[in-house]
């Protein structure tokens, strides 16, 4: 079963074409962070308004690199929630035109699902059930993926995502956005002891999250330097930082793994390409039981909207013409 999948969630424009929830046999982005860079981060209105420019050939060139037509694909899934409203606008109602023209099935695709799925491509052999850290610039969760379609929130942010404040301290580094990214190749070289930073708890919740507090700490550690006229050794500083927000990520896992006595732990969502995150995780947990993305997959990609939409077709998820886009929605609702 061959799928035509859209992506548009946030500042990519991504489409391609995956055979039965496996195998991808074309995946093409239309990436904006050049242009969002002009601003530091991610600017809705702009974003959507280059979705809307790239969108047909980005699809085109997907099928073109698939060596298919749309008389070859047998359903369009597309990204629905959660993301910037207009960005997701755009792909819905290109894949609901798709749909009205071709009469082919509507597939809805929940945006932290498919990025949990993005394990599915690179692991053929992963199967549900097991208990995922999804984290991104808007998301922070422990997951129990108890199916492929069936979804158990552990723990969560209760206030900014891991993604978001690493770009926010980057900025207040200096460093150019994507910050995370740069951050973390900045920061390789740096001493990860070199800042003393918190590890906030949320009481009584040992799996949720908190990060708002540690954003803060930084930025008010190179405020002050500045007044003092004291420099910030950057790569230090990024060090300590990432290791202090992993070891946050890491501590809930690894508690929430050991009090639900799961072994099959899985990484998810673009803060997964991070290397400390990664090292982290390779060390406390069991290597033949933990699953992780390709780095390119662990960005926003419509291949993982592919996959998880090859499930969300056979468990019975169809869409009509109704369908809408939505900024926020749970993981374990469907719309």
């Amino acid at each position: 079963m061959k799928l035509l999948a859209i992506e548009t969630s946030c500042d990519e424009t991504a489409a391609a074409v995956v055979e039965d929830g496996r195998n991808v046999l074309s995946s093409v982005i239309a990436s904006q962070v050049e242009e969002h860079k002009l601003y530091g981060g991610v600017v809705p209105e702009i974003a959507s308004r280059m979705h809307v420019q790239a969108i047909v050939p980005v699809v085109k060139n997907a099928l073109k690199e698939a060596n298919c037509s749309l008389k070859d694909i047998n359903a369009i899934a597309v990204t629905h929630a959660p993301g910037l409203i207009g960005a997701l606008l755009v792909g819905v109602n290109f894949a609901k035109g798709l749909s009205m023209s071709t009469g082919l099935p509507l597939i809805p695709v929940h945006h932290l699902r498919a990025h949990i799925a993005a394990n599915y491509i690179t692991h053929r052999q992963l199967e549900p059930p097991f208990l995922c850290l999804v984290v991104s610039g808007g998301h922070s969760h422990i997951i129990a993926v108890q199916s492929y379609t069936k979804f158990n929130i552990i723990g969560k942010t209760r206030d900014d995502a891991a993604g978001e404040v690493m770009d926010k301290a980057a900025r207040a580094l200096g460093l150019p956005y994507p910050g995370g990214a740069n951050m973390d190749k900045i920061s390789k070289g740096g001493n990860k002891n070199a800042y003393r930073l918190p590890r906030p708890k949320v009481s009584g919740s040992p799996y949720d999250f908190s990060f708002s507090g540690l954003k803060t700490s930084v930025i008010n550690t190179i405020h002050n330097a500045k007044q003092k006229g004291e420099d910030i050794d950057i790569a230090d500083m990024g060090a300590s930082f990432i290791n202090a927000v992993v070891e946050c990520l890491t501590d809930n896992l690894q508690k929430a793994a050991k009090d639900l006595n799961i072994g099959k732990i899985a990484l998810a969502g673009g803060v997964c390409a991070n290397s400390v995150l990664r090292e982290r995780c390779e060390k406390i947990f069991d290597k033949n039981l933990l699953y992780m993305p390709q780095i390119e997959l662990c960005g926003d990609n419509a291949a993982m909207v592919g996959a998880q939409g090859f499930y969300e077709f056979i468990s019975g998820n169809i869409a009509d013409l109704s369908l809408n886009a939505k900024a926020s929605l749970p993981v374990d609702k469907i719309n």
